[in-house]
Formats: structure tokens, sequence, C-alpha cells
């Protein structure tokens, strides 16, 4: 079970739906992670672990190198811990719950695919608040596996937190 604990408090507002691109390669050389790009092409935020041999502590860090959030396997007292619950589920689907802190009542949803890089982030009022998508080029080209697109809704107003909840996702299904 994943565990992950807030550094500094960081939110972004936008009164419309934002769009990113994420590209699942290290900007540091030989490192573990993903790069995320706003609209703009700019970096916006990192997805770093330092280790070649393990993905037990991964860091999400913004555009300065800030950390975010940092993401352990096994801790106490996280700020939120996921669980996966795909064994309930049709063969090929996969779910995981998020909880939040002790709060058995808020919770999130990932589900997607095996296999498929495509998954949705939902609320516990079961809306979506982010959406992953292999990435087309402007021209109709589909992009590798290895890049996405993410489209957060506008009632989503803490952009790092959905993008520890994408680190999560990838650490569970290896794709970092």
């Amino acid at each position: 079970m994943a565990k992950v604990y807030p550094c500094t408090p960081s939110s972004s507002s936008c009164s419309s739906s934002k769009t990113y691109t994420i590209w699942m390669k290290s900007l540091v050389a030989n490192g573990n992670g993903f790069t995320v790009y706003d609209s703009c092409g700019r970096v916006v935020y990192r997805i770093d672990n330092y280790s070649n041999k393990s993905c037990r502590q991964v860091y999400l860090m913004d555009l300065h190198g800030n950390v975010l959030f940092s993401m352990f396997q096994k801790n106490e007292k996280p700020f939120f811990e996921v669980k996966n619950c795909s064994k309930f589920l049709k063969r090929r689907e996969t779910e995981y719950h998020v909880k939040m802190g002790s709060d058995s009542c808020s919770f999130y949803k990932i589900k997607g695919t095996e296999g498929k890089c495509d998954f949705n982030i939902t609320d516990q009022q079961g809306r979506v608040v982010a959406e992953a998508k292999q990435k087309q080029s402007s021209s109709g080209v589909m992009l590798g596996q290895d890049v996405l697109s993410l489209k957060l809704e506008a009632h989503v107003h803490d952009h790092s937190f959905i993008m520890a909840l994408v680190a999560v996702h990838g650490l569970i299904t290896r794709k970092m």
C-alpha cells in the first residue's frame, strides 16, 4: 500500500479545465520518474526516484526542485493511502481506492485497464477530476505509450495532489 506525505501546500486554481503533457522519462540522468509540461511546453512538475534499484521513495517536485510530496511504500500517518481493489472487478479492469488520512469517507478512485496507459481519477461523488490518455499530436499521430495527455477538470484546485496520484499510479502499474 502506497502512502504519500505532503511537504508544502501547493495549489493551482483555474476557471476551466487544464491539460498537461506527461512524458514518462526523468530529466535526471539515470533517474526513474517522469516530467509534466503545461500547454505552453514549460516544465511544471517532475517526479523522480534517485535510486536505480528501488522505487520505495519517490518525490513530486515543482519546476524549481521544491519537494511537494514524498511517496513511500510504507510509513506512519500518511496524507493519503492507495489500496488495490481490482481483484473484485472484471479481468482487465484496475481500480485503486485513495483514502485521505484517517477519514474513511473521503476518497478518490483511480480506474484503468491493465496494459493500457489510459486511466481516470474520480472523487467521492463519482465526478471525473482527471483523465489520462495516450497523447495525440495536432496532426492526429498517436505518440508513444510513454507520452500522456492529462486533462484536469475545472473544479480541481490542487493540481499537485492529482500529480501525486498520477505518480502513485505510475508506480503501481510499473510505468515508472
